[in-house]
């Protein structure tokens, strides 16, 4: 199993058990093992050795393996190996939940047909969102203007943990396209190699480990909507066949000869600003247009202060069941420390605040200790130092770097986000760091 806290365990069991994803530790001596539905394969401490036998499952669904370790040649190895993605725990549990909600979405859309599209307009609908700020309602009233043109490109930015994702999910089921497949994906989750597969797909034979054909994720969103989320972190590259496929409304395979026609409704999001990315030479200008035919921004949760207890009850109330616990009460004090604290992650920091203190909080009680207990940063080691001064500018870009990286340990993701800059920008300075 993953070696994480008790308190975290519970969390995942938690996921699983309320997402319907099977949990398969990594055991030699248990051999094959056939089952339905995605799985998890647990590999903590033994990601190498459970890698290894992603070929020999015998599975109906897709496979995920969950692991510890942040090095992302992991993930391009299980990919190779068979699974669908590789979730580092515990960084990854938010991607790990939407990637598992997805899947059930999927498998109740392929046996329901259109009575799915009907349920999910109710559950991931505009209904879905919670929240009444003024600022709140008026990004909510620009989107349902989008909404019915189902061919109109849209560009959602707003900071990490917003719900960019939420309202893509909306935007989808109360259009046109409802019926048709939402496929998503996270442009920053993905190393470089292989984003281009993922998005236009590869014929057998395209590169080592391309055994056999696979469609990639446009096709597999023909009729529906693609959700490009952290599009800022798209390498320059795969922007220009991006822009090409939008504007042609066809994609081609990686070492395929031909073409194929798509139609689907692009969705795309960042939390950075492109406008910037463009000055630095980091994002086309062409693509940005391309993907700003519609913009909507989500307000940060500190510009609708408003909205924090009604989203707190929200969450208490669905976390309780999953977890089949009484939901507790929030206290006055409570809702003056929920409306005190800053929010840097927006609603996704709360609905982890939520959790966390609802496991970690004697059964029908809400402790404040326990609600804000990881709030506080790590001190930094002692005998680190700071950032080199005096020194030239690039000298300390390229320190910061390196420091935040590993204050995150390893995230790169986290770490661009935290210094306001993107993916690729980062490698770079840590690549010259090297030299």
């Amino acid at each position: 199993m993953v070696t994480v806290s008790e308190s975290f365990r519970t969390t995942l069991e938690g996921v699983v058990r309320e997402l319907g994803a099977l949990p398969v530790p990594w055991n030699p001596a248990e051999g094959r093992a056939s089952v339905e539905g995605p799985v998890l394969v647990l590999g903590g401490g033994a990601e190498t050795d459970a890698i290894d036998i992603l070929p020999e499952l015998d599975r109906a669904g897709p496979v995920f393996l969950v692991g510890a370790s942040t090095d992302h040649r992991l993930g391009s190895a299980a990919v190779r190996a068979g699974a669908r993605d590789y979730f580092a725990l515990p960084g990854d549990l938010d991607p790990l939940r939407r990637t598992l909600e997805r899947e059930g979405r999927e498998r109740r859309g392929a046996s329901e047909g259109g009575r799915f599209a009907a349920a999910e307009r109710s559950a991931s609908g505009f209904a879905a969102i919670v929240g009444n700020s003024e600022a709140m309602r008026r990004a909510l009233d620009q989107a349902r203007r989008v909404t019915r043109h189902g061919g109109v490109t849209v560009l959602i930015t707003g900071e990490t943990g917003t719900g960019k994702e939420l309202l893509a999910r909306a935007i989808h089921y109360e259009g046109p396209r409802a019926t048709g497949p939402f496929v998503e994906i996270n442009c920053a989750a993905i190393p470089a190699t292989l984003l281009e597969s993922e998005l236009f797909g590869h014929e057998k034979g395209a590169f080592t480990g391309a055994i056999a054909t696979k469609p990639g994720l446009f096709e597999l969103a023909h009729g529906g909507t693609l959700f490009l989320d952290e599009i800022g972190t798209m390498p320059m590259e795969l922007q220009a066949k991006l822009l090409r496929s939008l504007e042609s409304r066809e994609i081609r395979r990686v070492g395929g000869q031909r073409t194929h026609r798509i139609e689907v409704r692009v969705i795309a999001a960042t939390h950075g600003d492109l406008r910037s990315a463009i000055t630095r030479g980091e994002f086309r200008e062409d693509l940005f247009y391309r993907l700003n035919v519609v913009a909507l921004t989500l307000p940060p949760l500190r510009e609708r202060l408003q909205d924090v207890e009604q989203l707190a009850e929200v969450f208490l109330d669905r976390l309780a069941a999953t977890y089949a616990l009484p939901v507790p009460p929030l206290t006055p004090a409570l809702r003056a420390a929920l409306h005190a604290h800053p929010w840097p992650g927006n609603v996704r920091e709360l609905r982890n605040t939520m959790e966390r203190g609802l496991v970690l909080s004697p059964r029908g009680s809400l402790d404040a200790e326990a609600l804000f207990a990881s709030d506080a940063p790590p001190a930094a080691p002692p005998g680190s130092g700071g950032l080199p001064f005096p020194a030239d500018l690039g000298t300390i870009n390229r320190a910061a770097a390196r420091a935040m990286v590993e204050f995150t340990s390893g995230n790169k993701s986290e770490a661009a986000r935290r210094l306001g800059i993107s993916r690729p920008r980062l490698n770079r300075l840590l690549d010259d760091s090297t030299h």
